[in-house]
């Protein structure tokens, strides 16, 4: 059995931030071209409601380009439909180039929702009754909300709070039948699928080999180097079986190279999978750019937390959702990278109305110094960040 090639920690890390992002110029002029681009090389972009600072996306958008604002998502999402809206591992910005692998997806929901006790008695007594309503007033009134079907008179709501139709708006988006057309303070509007992404609803179904073979090939060079659990991960489209399948028949064929993976941990190095042009990637890759970045706590960089502390050293948990006198840090802590390594973390609010972005607390890693380019450099980033939420004022605590 031929000895794998070991590959450092920092050169693991090179590979991820480039196939990322990470490592183009932030400040190059942003385009909608430019954000395609990106977005379909990082793969999908994580939405997220939580806009105590900003909402997610936006954050991991504007971590790797400057200028981005509002405007450059919501115009490839509801304008130019070159993104639609639907689930990976969470819900997400897609390409819409990708939108005929997510058909599997669409026939696995229902297929599992429609077993579903949860799911189904969240939409009353006449699941399918309603199911049919919803569809009959979508297709006769064009786009709807949730908030649209208010009026109706019928079955109460369910424990939790969601009427019928809200839970049969979110069954028929999971399965393929709805589409998000747009959003309205963060509330999805529906309406066809057909009339949202005409082409790429009409294209056909690939089969089953052919998804597995793009989201693992898909999944690889969007990581650089990863386990066959990893790359099952990174779309949630095929199974981890599927995933060592591929792996398998990959590493016979050439198209992903077997290697060990060193961490910074102390853990033992990782047997993982390497793009066969890995070496190449890592040749030409451009440093990093200067100065602090402020980091989504939802970024793909950052979400998978065991290859954080494996790969950079980081320990990172987002306490949003722990109890307040539990938490170590704060409600909504970004965590701030410097070249390739996470140097802090940062907790943040935005007071929109009083125009003050709040610093609440700064912490440094073990052996980082406080410099005073390092501090500028934040003061830069904190900086951008108000631009981008509208802020005037930054309000820092003692701290850091």
């Amino acid at each position: 059995m031929a000895t794998r090639p070991v590959i450092p920690a920092d050169a693991a890390r090179t590979l991820l931030l480039d196939a990322q992002g990470l490592l183009a110029d932030p400040s190059r002029r942003v385009t909608y071209a430019v954000l395609r681009g990106l977005i379909e090389q990082m793969g999908f972009v994580q939405l997220d409601s939580i806009c105590v600072v900003e909402r997610a996306h936006h954050l991991t958008l504007a971590s790797r380009l400057h200028g981005y604002r509002h405007r450059h998502l919501r115009d490839l999402l509801e304008r130019r439909r070159l993104l639609f809206e639907h689930w990976t591992h969470d819900a997400s910005a897609i390409p819409v180039a990708f939108y005929g692998h997510w058909k599997h997806r669409f026939v696995r929901s229902r297929d599992r929702w429609r077993r579903s006790p949860w799911w189904t008695e969240r939409m009353g007594t006449d699941p399918e009754g309603v199911i049919a309503h919803v569809m009959d007033r979508i297709r006769a009134d064009g786009p709807l909300m949730s908030k649209d079907f208010e009026h109706e008179r019928g079955q109460a709501s369910s424990w939790w709070g969601w009427k019928p139709q809200k839970a049969a708006l979110e069954y028929l988006w999971h399965c393929g039948e709805l589409a998000v057309a747009g959003r309205r303070h963060f509330h999805k509007i529906y309406d066809l699928p057909e009339r949202v992404h005409p082409d790429a609803h009409a294209a056909p179904r690939p089969d089953r080999a052919a998804l597995i073979d793009w989201a693992a090939s898909g999944a690889l060079s969007r990581l650089g180097v990863a386990t066959a659990t990893e790359l099952a991960a990174f779309w949630r489209a095929i199974t981890a079986a599927e995933a060592r399948a591929w792996c398998e028949a990959a590493s016979r064929d050439g198209r992903a190279i077997p290697v060990l993976v060193e961490s910074v941990d102390g853990s033992a190095p990782r047997a993982s999978f390497a793009s066969p042009d890995h070496v190449k990637r890592l040749d030409r890759a451009a440093g990093p750019p200067r100065g602090v970045r402020l980091m989504s706590p939802f970024d793909p960089v950052v979400r998978d937390r065991a290859r954080l502390s494996r790969w950079f050293g980081f320990d990172y948990r987002f306490e949003a959702f722990v109890p307040a006198a539990k938490r170590v840090y704060g409600y909504y802590v970004l965590p701030l990278l410097e070249g390739d390594r996470f140097v802090g973390r940062v907790d943040l609010k935005t007071h929109r109305r009083e125009g003050v972005l709040e610093v609440r607390g700064l912490w440094w890693e073990r052996g980082v110094k406080p410099t005073r380019a390092r501090r500028a450099s934040l003061d830069d980033a904190l900086e951008r960040l108000g631009a981008l939420v509208g802020t005037t004022t930054i309000r820092r605590a003692d701290c850091g």
